[in-house]
Order: C-alpha cells, then sequence, then structure tokens
C-alpha cells in the first residue's frame, strides 16, 4: 500500500534515480549560507535510533518482522494485522499501558525528507473534516496534534510523528495517554528508538509500504487468549519465549 494517492496519468517515482546537479547546487547553497541540510537535521534526530539496518545499532533482541526488527520487551505486546493467506502485515502497534503507536515504514528518495510533506498533507485532511489540528516541536521533530475520529465516530487525541531515514521514512501515530502526554509514551519512545528498518536495496516507487510480516513460526509459539482491543478474543495470541513481547496476530 503507498503513502500517496496518484493520478492515473503519472507514472510512480522510483528512489533509484537522482538529480546530482541539483544536489550539488543545494551543497553550494548550504555551504555558502552555513545552513543545516535536510540529511543533516535527520541524522541528528536519529542520533539514538531508529537505525538503519547498514547502520552500527545496538545488539539486542528484537522481533523480526521483515522490513522492521523490533525490540523486545516485556513492557509491550506487539499487535499486527496480517493476511491470512501470505502473512503480510497491513498494520503494526505497539501497546503499553494505556498507550499505543502505530508504526508504518515507507520507502523515501535518497536525498531530502518526506516528513515535511505528509505533515502538510496530515494538517490539510483533519482540517477538511473539521478535526482539530495543531503542530508543534517534539523528540522527533515537528509533530501533528490532533482530534481524530474512531471507527466509532468519536473523537480521540492523537499525535502523528515522522523520521527520515537513508531512503525510508517511518511515520508513527501515537494513541491514548502518549498522544496527549510525553512521558506517558516512555516505554513507547524506547521501541521506537530501538527499532531497525530494513530497506533492501531494490528500488521502490517513492511512498510505498516496505512490506512487513508475521514472525516466522519457528520463532514464537501460537496460543489461543485475549487480545487487546479492537481484536476479537477469538484470534490467536503469538508470545515470543520468556521476556519476548506478546504478539498478538489479527487476520
Amino acid at each position: 500500500m503507498g503513502l500517496f494517492g496518484r493520478s492515473r496519468d503519472e507514472a510512480p517515482a522510483e528512489d533509484s534515480g537522482g538529480d546530482e546537479v541539483e544536489a550539488s547546487e543545494h551543497s553550494a547553497l548550504t555551504q555558502e549560507t552555513g545552513a543545516a541540510s535536510p540529511e543533516s537535521n535527520a541524522q541528528a534526530l536519529r542520533v539514538n535510533g531508529p537505525w538503519d539496518a547498514n547502520e552500527d545499532y545496538p545488539d539486542v533482541p528484537r522481533v523480526d518482522l521483515g522490513g522492521l526488527l523490533i525490540p523486545q520487551s516485556d513492557k509491550v505486546r506487539i499487535q499486527v494485522q496480517a493476511d491470512p493467506s501470505s502473512g503480510a502485515v497491513s498494520q503494526l502497534t505497539i501497546l503499553s499501558e494505556g498507550s499505543a503507536v502505530q508504526i508504518q515504514p515507507y520507502a523515501a528518495p535518497k536525498k531530502d525528507g518526506m516528513w515535511d510533506e505528509i505533515r502538510g498533507q496530515i494538517v490539510s485532511s483533519i482540517n477538511s473534516s473539521g478535526g482539530l489540528v495543531e503542530q508543534q516541536e517534539g523528540s522527533y521533530g515537528t509533530e501533528v496534534r490532533a482530534q481524530v475520529a474512531t471507527a466509532e465516530g468519536k473523537p480521540q487525541p492523537a499525535r502523528f510523528c515522522g523520521i527520515d531515514g537513508p531512503r525510508w521514512f517511518v511515520r508513527l501515530v501515537f494513541l491514548g495517554k502518549a498522544a496527549r502526554d510525553d512521558s506517558a509514551a516512555g516505554v513507547l519512545d524506547d521501541i521506537v528508538r530501538g527499532t531497525v528498518v530494513v530497506r533492501g536495496d531494490e528500488a521502490m516507487p517513492m511512498g510505498n509500504s516496505i512490506p512487513l510480516r508475521v514472525p516466522p513460526t519457528d520463532d514464537v509459539q501460537a496460543e489461543q487468549g485475549p487480545t487487546p482491543a479492537p481484536a476479537s478474543s477469538e484470534r490467536p495470541t503469538i508470545t515470543l519465549p520468556p521476556r519476548g513481547p506478546e504478539i498478538t496476530e489479527t487476520r
């Protein structure tokens, strides 16, 4: 699933190319003005993670979801919505003590970040639907805080954040207590910062989701049990070995 809507006549842009002349002019302008480049700003915000698979990241136990490696923690539950035939994950949510964060990685261009553009789309969409929205600075840079409607039409707070990495972009949506109170997001922030993005080397259209998958069955133990809302209690809960997170697999 892509991040952007496109017209039928528009060819999908891929991240495999780049305008070297434009890049060199941008670099020269940066040197003349002393302004920080988008790449350096993005790197500064990622100094403590999340990490790219090609970077030297901390070696801790992680859950392998394909495009993302999520740190294991007994303080969180990992809930995924997946296709029953392919195992492809359409939504990934980390839950902890009345808070949650949805994490979705996307392919991005080699140069410049995507968050500025996507943030504008989010603000415009919420404004057009009559929602409340404001932008403010946070630990992930400029964030969007808003009131959005649930599936039942009830308003709930949400905090949208974006992280630009090398040829990838990660969108975060904090819900529950963590949407209103930054201090309530401590455990979830630790998970986000410890996450590793596995982009791969293949060319992908900009804005396409980086594929996620349910962990291999030989790495997890499936058992029946109750799941966090909104998942049905009849759906299986997958748990890792001791000290691993609980993974709710919603199909």
